[in-house]
């Protein structure tokens, strides 16, 4: 059984954010070779074609891959579904404050360190039916697979609670290392609270909900905003 759990999680983690983790470290190295990561840019929202109906159709395919990941991860778990409630709204509103807004303040913080690289809005892309569903595709993937898979799957083979909580924080670090040094940083630490917190509630929803309000301003208002005064 021991052995069969390993395996799974091996596998799970290969199709989903661990190859994308390795990806973008190897990105990160890429950018490294180049120039400072200040004097580089990153796209955070792209379209994925000039003609509106048929982008919208392609990032809707694209999230599916996302939905389908974390539907799989439950799926092996097997465990009971069960819809969000208002209270996991009010969570992860509480949560997606508490990461938000001290995050932007670390961005604008590293930028100006060469630690991160600009990110550079797509305001064409930024159509508010796209970006919130790549919002909620991100928080279902991101937060079932490695905070509430690979937490529950790691404590099953025996791991202590604070060894799978820095494996998941680790992951989540890792696949964003393509924005740069401090956004493998600053998700490391996102990654140890939501972690701890599913290993004291066992509520995803919270999370998802989170990571969607974060990813939903990210996405809608973050290209309105001028940060020029900031020297970004």
């Amino acid at each position: 059984m021991t052995r069969r759990l390993k395996l799974e999680i091996v596998l799970v983690l290969a199709v989903t954010f661990g190859t994308a983790g390795l990806r973008a470290a190897l990105r990160l190295v890429d950018s490294l070779l180049k120039a400072p990561l200040n004097q580089q840019s990153t796209t955070i929202h792209d379209a994925a074609s000039s003609i509106p109906w048929l982008d919208l159709a392609l990032q809707a395919t694209s999230a599916l891959t996302l939905f389908a990941w974390g539907g799989l991860a439950w799926f092996l778990l097997d465990q009971r579904w069960r819809w969000p409630s208002w209270s996991d709204a009010a969570r992860g509103a509480g949560f997606a404050a508490l990461i938000g807004l001290p995050g932007l303040a670390f961005y604008v913080a590293a930028v100006h360190l060469g630690l991160s690289k600009v990110v550079v809005p797509t305001t064409a892309a930024v159509q508010i039916p796209t970006s919130l569903l790549w919002s909620f595709a991100n928080g279902f993937g991101e937060e079932i697979v490695v905070v509430m898979y690979l937490v529950t799957r790691l404590k099953q083979l025996g791991w202590k609670p604070w060894q799978a909580i820095a494996a998941s924080a680790v992951l989540r670090g890792s696949y964003h290392l393509y924005q740069g040094v401090s956004a493998g940083f600053g998700n490391i630490v996102m990654g140890v609270i939501f972690a701890w917190y599913f290993h004291k509630t066992s509520r995803v929803w919270p999370l998802i909900l989170a990571h969607f309000f974060i990813d939903a301003v990210a996405f809608i208002a973050y290209p309105l905003l001028d940060l020029s005064w900031l020297g970004i």
